[in-house]
């Protein structure tokens, strides 16, 4: 009886990895058709890093103000392509019909999973570049990617829920940002710390990849129980 219902959840759970993986497979296709949404995630994040290094004209910057630009820019470029998650479903009028076919919590972390990776791929483009144009010298590396590694599953987590939310929101392009910021803050607080720690090669302070570990899983946990009520 207990084998039976071992392979009975063993079953369940890769028939659901099945469907994250089809739901990733249908967004990955979708992007590489529509690229205009990801491009304005990449100029966005192009055009604030120059401004803001113009801007600066040179002056010197601390670490702390370096590191908070770094986030700002992430966070906004972010809000940029994230909030259009939903879009091609809820245009189509098919949300409705891949909920039928599909578990919720599948298309939940399907989404969740490109969310990130498009995230991932605008961190690997623009690190570098604000790097570059700040003349900014980082002295813990290892440090710096991984607190932006779990700052982006955090910020994935929440704003794909946010995108579920504001779906059919008419002014959703000023009201996802704004829903997104405070829910988002917890991270974003300790991350700028630990980037600035990343910059300067201070002491590591082990507390504060720990809270923003434990941010990340409230986040998923909160969006995988919201999603249901959807």
């Amino acid at each position: 009886m207990i084998n039976w219902k071992k392979r009975s959840v063993m079953k369940s759970f890769g028939f659901r990895c099945e469907q994250i993986v089809a739901i990733l497979r249908k967004d990955f296709l979708i992007g590489l058709r529509r690229r205009a949404t990801f491009a304005a995630m990449m100029m966005f994040a192009l055009t604030a890093t120059a401004s803001l290094s113009l801007s600066t004209g040179g002056t010197f910057l601390e670490p702390k103000i370096l590191a908070a630009l770094l986030w700002v820019v992430i966070f906004f470029a972010a809000s940029a392509g994230i909030s259009g998650t939903f879009d091609d479903e809820a245009q189509a009028g098919t949300l409705p019909t891949l909920k039928l076919y599909a578990d919720a919590q599948a298309i939940l972390f399907g989404k969740m999973i490109y969310v990130l990776l498009s995230l991932v791929a605008l961190t690997i483009f623009i690190l570098p570049i604000f790097l570059i144009l700040f003349d900014v010298g980082v002295a813990n590396f290892s440090l710096l990617l991984t607190t932006i590694f779990f700052g982006l599953v955090g910020l994935s987590a929440a704003g794909t829920l946010t995108a579920a939310l504001t779906t059919s929101a008419a002014v959703k392009g000023g009201l996802f940002p704004i829903l997104l910021f405070p829910v988002t803050l917890p991270i974003f607080l300790p991350a700028i710390q630990l980037t600035e720690l990343s910059l300067t090669g201070a002491t590591f302070e082990f507390g504060l990849i720990v809270v923003v570990i434990i941010f990340d899983a409230i986040l998923i946990t909160a969006s995988s129980i919201l999603y249901d009520y959807l």
